[in-house]
């Protein structure tokens, strides 16, 4: 079953400060997340119940998941310098 897609408020502004390449291929990723929610790779972020990143090059992608309504929330994408601040 294939789980929904949504993006948090912001996650757009995010995006738009990267290079357009790269962010093609995050958004890739990001859509494979709706057929494969927690892919090889990726990593639960402590002090939550439900939150994951996946790495994309030198950028993350943090995200919920909500498996009783089949939605992933995406919190936030950054680099990873930057991204959990």
């Amino acid at each position: 079953m294939a789980y929904r897609i949504e993006f948090k408020q912001g996650v757009e502004k995010d995006l738009a400060k990267i290079p357009k390449a790269l962010a093609l291929k995050i958004l890739d990723r990001i859509a494979a997340l709706s057929e494969e929610p927690r892919p090889d790779g990726c990593k639960k972020l402590k002090g939550s119940e439900n939150t994951y990143r996946i790495r994309v090059n030198d950028y993350r992608v943090v995200y919920s998941i909500i498996d009783q309504k089949l939605v992933i929330q995406i919190i936030k994408i950054g680099h990873r310098k930057d991204i959990y601040q």
